[in-house]
């Protein structure tokens, strides 16, 4: 007990009657487990690096200067003000030892009596080292800005240069995966293309930036039906993007990418969507994971341990229906949290818990202006200007606060009437250290 109240005092967390429930990941499943759960009969602190919730699905508006940073993120402690017997530690949390039921943080260790695993994924990589170092991923607000930062500095470098090859690769962008985020993003920068940069760049023709996307199978939005995979492919080729299936990238040196079939294709921008995987942390039976997510049972419990849960992707539960596990989509996190928070009430109450059962609402994926996809859990289907409205305001609503879905409609609105991207910022220049000569254009010089 001395040995806890001192590990206590180093993370400042109360002592407590009350049962304490340990959240690791202020994503959407730790988040709405949060907001569940009933604090009067439990104590909870959260664990998270940041101190800010990021909305992943708008990541790509960013990198593709549809919208500002802030637009999508919301404060942790905002969220979960009011909350009593509440606590947010900014702190990543580095081991958990099942025995002891404590956590292990670069402040110290603290005990718990439920833990509630939520961390998310990152981008998987599949062990490719040169892909990893010079690709951009999108899973973080740091990734998006970083993509920004480069996709607009290459085409300031674009003014710099005359040589046609080196201009052909910086106007090259490759887009490896034909997922939502793979989809969105090529859709996002063909529109930049087509009616933004032809504006800010005269000096240079625009109409050559090729966009393009590497799927590994046959087909975009494979967990989509039939129609918005065939109806995405169309939209986006009408838009001038150019489509590989079948094909996998092997390797990237940031300057050329290549095909394991030997084709390569010279681009200064790769962007990778084609995998992630759980974060895992360390500390549990190597029992309870499986492909770098936490085995659950249908109370949403890791395998082998009584007080020890999982939510959203890095939580893995196979049933008749999902025999690969659930969608990696917010849905599946929120209603996870949901759940738990009532099970986990319901146990200080003497109830009974219920068997987590995941309500499908549907997948939706936008392409551009006016152009969108969608299929809804009861297997109908609608795309076009409908499904596009119904994209706008379903993320809308899933923003963290009024400020937020504010801020992000008027820029929308702005956008959709103007044609225009108002945040075309380099904010953290880098291209003066990476140039060792600019090539003289102007033969008077």
């Amino acid at each position: 007990m001395t040995k806890q109240k001192k590990l206590q005092t180093v993370l400042n967390v109360p002592t407590t009657n009350l049962p304490r429930v340990v959240v690791i990941g202020g994503g959407f499943a730790g988040l709405h487990f949060i907001k569940r759960l009933d604090t009067s009969r439990y104590q909870i602190v959260l664990f998270d690096r940041n101190n800010f919730h990021t909305f992943i699905p708008l990541l790509y508006q960013v990198a593709t200067a549809g919208l500002e940073a802030p637009n999508i993120v919301g404060p942790i402690r905002k969220a979960l003000h009011g909350k009593k017997n509440f606590h947010f530690r900014m702190l990543a949390v580095h081991g958990i030892d099942p025995e002891a039921k404590t956590v292990a943080t670069a402040g110290g260790s603290l005990g718990y009596d439920h833990l509630v695993i939520a961390t998310g994924t990152q981008t998987n990589f599949f062990g490719n080292a040169e892909i990893a170092k010079h690709s951009f991923p999108l899973k973080t607000l740091t990734d998006a800005r970083q993509l920004r930062n480069h996709l607009f500095q290459s085409l300031e470098r674009l003014e710099l240069t005359s040589d046609m090859e080196e201009r052909q690769r910086l106007l090259t962008f490759l887009v490896v995966g034909g997922g939502p985020t793979g989809v969105e993003m090529a859709g996002a920068l063909a529109e930049l293309r087509n009616h933004v940069l032809k504006r800010d760049y005269p000096d240079s023709d625009i109409s050559l930036m090729r966009i393009i996307i590497a799927e590994g199978s046959d087909k975009l939005l494979t967990a989509f039906s039939e129609a918005s995979s065939e109806e995405a492919r169309t939209a986006l080729e009408s838009m001038g993007v150019e489509l590989i299936f079948s094909q996998f990238v092997e390797h990237y040196d940031g300057s050329v990418a290549r095909f394991k079939d030997g084709r390569e294709i010279p681009c200064a921008t790769l962007i990778w969507g084609a995998g992630v995987e759980g974060i895992v942390v360390p500390g549990l039976a190597k029992a309870a994971v499986a492909k770098s997510q936490y085995q659950v049972d249908e109370y949403l419990k890791i395998g082998g341990y009584d007080d020890v849960y999982a939510l959203g992707d890095v939580a893995q539960r196979t049933t008749e229906k999902w025999p690969q596990g659930h969608p990696g989509v917010a849905q599946v996190a929120i209603q996870m949290g949901e759940q738990l928070a009532k099970n986990i009430n319901a146990l200080a109450e003497g109830g009974t818990i219920k068997a987590f059962k995941y309500f499908d609402k549907g997948n939706m994926a936008t392409i551009g202006r006016n152009r969108a996809v969608a299929d809804m859990g009861n297997g109908q289907h609608f795309s076009g200007f409908p499904a596009w409205i119904a994209w706008v305001v379903v993320h809308l609503y899933y923003l963290i606060g009024f400020r937020n879905r504010t801020f992000t409609l008027f820029s929308w609105v702005g956008n959709y009437f103007t044609y225009s991207r108002a945040i075309r910022l380099v904010m953290e220049p880098t291209l003066e250290e990476k140039l060792t000569e600019v090539p003289v254009t102007d033969p008077k010089v």
